[in-house]
């Protein structure tokens, strides 16, 4: 089978190229090789994160891989059939264990058996979608076209320290039993409802955030504060949930130290805000990691608040993979994405 190239650099030049590469190798068994790997970040190259994911999807595909090693730019990917099984991986670090879930859920909803992974790691993470979002927004929507999984929170891992364990059990894709994904019209009816999660941390800090969420522009039904006993660090993270009838969406803000609550609570009220004014049923975060689901089954829509250079980039790298075209058109405040058969 052909070689499929991918430049790491091209778009927004970060991981997610290289976990989009990983998990359609393994979809389509086409062999990878992969240059300038993370070529846009501070320190390019595969992280423990990475390493982790490339280490992950030659597990699940009996596959080879060439040049798997901290800080490599270059990576040369074969994988093999895809088995279903019981899957532990150790990022070894704080690094996201949503994004190692991310690249092996695809090709493990194609296996021809149920599977289990567990991966040990961050599980509250900036710049990662949490648990919370994997197991409130992700899966629900994935699973209106067949996808279906269930996933658990041994652990929580909040960075720096990390020490998180999150597991996930994975059904086979009910392709034949499922329509496509169709997220196009928002609910009309919802409730607004934060979570605060604060671990080894002064109470003030929460207390101070629940005054703030509370005077904020939201029209907030209820505020609760889960104090995590489990961490091995200290960890904060303010969460605004929209939860409609048929789905929910899950913002987030990280604190740390040095950055105050005000500008915590400030960012996930922005973000929410804006999604609410867009009159779009899907957030930026789920509009990207749904177009691989999407292209598997050759068909679907949503639409979303903002068509980011993180989906621009991700529907290219799928385009070398799966032949799929998409389209975006814009309509006032938000965007219709479309995926059919190339």
């Amino acid at each position: 089978m052909e070689t499929v190239f991918i430049d790491g650099s091209r778009g927004e030049g970060g991981g997610q190229i290289l976990r989009t590469s990983l998990a359609l190798a393994c979809v389509t068994g086409k062999p990878l090789h992969i240059e300038n790997i993370r070529a846009a970040r501070r320190n390019p190259g595969l992280a423990k994160q990475h390493l982790s994911c490339a280490r992950a999807a030659r597990q699940i595909s009996g596959g080879r891989c060439k040049g798997d090693t901290l800080g490599s730019k270059v990576l040369d990917f074969e994988p093999g059939p895809v088995r279903s099984g019981d899957y532990h991986f150790d990022i070894g670090s704080a690094g996201s264990a949503s994004l190692v879930i991310q690249t092996v859920l695809p090709a493990l909803f194609l296996a021809d058996k149920p599977s289990r992974v567990t991966v040990a790691g961050g599980t509250h993470n900036p710049m990662a979608p949490p648990y919370d979002f994997l197991s409130e927004t992700f899966l629900p929507a994935v699973s209106t076209a067949g996808f279906s999984a269930r996933g658990g929170l041994v652990k929580h891992g909040f960075y720096p320290a990390g020490g998180g364990r999150l597991t996930f059990d994975v059904h086979q894709w009910e392709r034949n039993s499922s329509a496509p994904i169709d997220i196009c019209e928002p609910d009309k009816q919802i409730q607004i409802h934060a979570r605060i999660y604060t671990a080894r941390l002064p109470v003030q800090i929460a207390r101070r955030q629940e005054n703030l969420l509370l005077k904020s522009d939201l029209d907030i039904e209820d505020l609760e504060h889960i104090e995590v006993a489990d961490s091995d660090g200290p960890g904060n993270c303010v969460m605004i949930r929209i939860c409609g009838e048929n789905r929910t969406t899950v913002f987030t803000a990280f604190g740390e130290r040095g950055k105050p609550s005000k500008k915590v609570v400030g960012e996930v009220g922005d973000s929410a805000g804006h999604f609410l004014d867009s009159g779009a049923a899907v957030d930026r975060y789920l509009a990207d990691q749904l177009l691989i689901y999407m292209a598997i089954a050759d068909a679907g829509e949503y639409t979303t608040n903002e068509l980011s250079k993180h989906l621009a980039t991700n529907i290219e790298v799928i385009k070398e993979f799966l032949p799929v075209e998409f389209t975006a058109h814009e309509y006032g405040k938000h965007y219709k994405v479309s995926c059919r058969p190339g």
